[in-house]
């Protein structure tokens, strides 16, 4: 199919409402589209250099900690929560009450994250990793009764009320076999689709079927990270859109509404493709910026430490760049040093410049990586 000639589907009458019930997408599309088809190969390229630019960064795995982080907290801000990256690394009881509902979300979301990655080494993104990830998401927090892990058996909506609902989902009893569609259209190596395509038309499809009772946009979110590591696109999960979707809110929304009324899949493709290319240039962008600020203080920071002083400052450095909030016990238990050993050595990083403390108490105190977490916030 020519994605010009593309219909998103129809409306399927129910009892006092109407379904949106969209087409199968397991089929060829071909795109002969001058202006798409070149942000795709732009798109590609981009992605292509940060998959070999973070094929030479070492410890990346650490780095890579901060790109969930930040993907968990945007996503789920575009759902309403406040978290933010730094909260994110602290633990619950650093937080004031009104703030640990949305922490354990993003806390949650991480988990997924990670847990979904883990899985990709022995299974496909598939419907039951999905729902594996699902069920991670959903556990211990609002939602958790909403059938954690399992494609809905009921009718949802989006809006206050299925009266007044903004968009219907497809009746429950089409989700699992839309589902298989989207499935084997992610796999299907008979037939030609651009990864990026196959992908901004599943994320696409998936959020049209809204197969779970809630979680889906964020699932939906992460379904694009994890296809293009598993699909070895990228050799680490080191992109993620949701930073794009979140900063573009408004018409991140209105693109996935206007392929469902108005059958405009090309505009979407392109806000997509230009999303790809944006995010993959960002997180070089990133990496480049890590490498120096690494490179920096292993030149003006570590060697201030004395010879008998050196493994524990540099071990407390490398536990920095995978969570960049620490507290003396911490500390502690990085180092394995006694509480004034440890205080002393946070003490040293925050006369040099590496740590900042935030909470200005005289107990129970925060110190934050803030130039590392910097960087992560103003990507664009």
């Amino acid at each position: 199919m020519n994605i010009a000639d593309f219909r998103a589907g129809h409306y399927e009458s129910r009892y006092e409402y109407q379904a949106f019930l969209p087409d199968p997408i397991c089929h060829e599309w071909l795109i002969a589209d001058p202006e798409l088809s070149d942000l795709l190969g732009r798109a590609d390229r981009a992605l292509g250099e940060l998959n070999a630019f973070s094929q030479l960064i070492p410890d990346i795995d650490f780095f890579i900690r901060m790109h969930v982080a930040k993907e968990a907290t945007q996503s789920s801000r575009i759902e309403g929560t406040q978290t933010n990256i730094e909260d994110a690394f602290k633990d619950a009881d650093d937080l004031n009450p009104e703030q640990r509902d949305d922490w354990a979300e993003v806390q949650n979301y991480i988990r997924a994250i990670n847990t979904a990655i883990d899985s990709l080494a022995t299974l496909p993104l598939s419907s039951r990793l999905l729902r594996e990830a699902h069920a991670v998401l959903m556990a211990g927090v609002r939602g958790e009764r909403k059938q954690p892990g399992e494609f809905r058996v009921s009718q949802n909506w989006i809006g206050v009320s299925l009266k007044n609902a903004v968009f219907v989902p497809p009746h429950h009893e089409h989700v699992p076999e839309l589902m298989s569609d989207l499935e084997r259209f992610l796999h299907a190596d008979d037939m030609f689709v651009h990864p990026l395509v196959r992908i901004a038309i599943a994320h696409y499809q998936f959020e049209t079927i809204h197969p779970f009772l809630d979680g889906n946009g964020r699932l939906g979110r992460l379904m694009i990270s994890l296809y293009l590591a598993s699909e070895g696109l990228l050799h680490k999960p080191a992109l993620y859109l949701s930073d794009y979707f979140e900063r573009n809110k408004t018409a991140y929304i209105d693109h996935l509404m206007a392929v469902r009324q108005g059958n405009h899949l090309r505009e979407w493709l392109v806000f997509f493709m230009f999303g790809v290319e944006e995010t993959a240039r960002a997180s070089a962008s990133v990496f480049r910026a890590v490498l120096d600020l690494k490179q920096r203080i292993e030149r003006e920071v570590l060697p201030r430490f004395s010879a008998r002083r050196q493994d524990n400052a540099q071990a407390l450095m490398r536990q920095l760049y995978a969570r960049p909030v620490i507290d003396v016990k911490g500390a502690m238990e990085i180092t394995g040093a006694s509480t004034n050993t440890a205080a002393a050595l946070i003490d040293d990083m925050v006369t040099f410049g590496v740590l900042a403390e935030v909470t200005g108490q005289r107990r129970n105190r925060l110190f934050v990586f803030r130039d590392y977490l910097d960087i992560f916030r103003q990507q664009t």
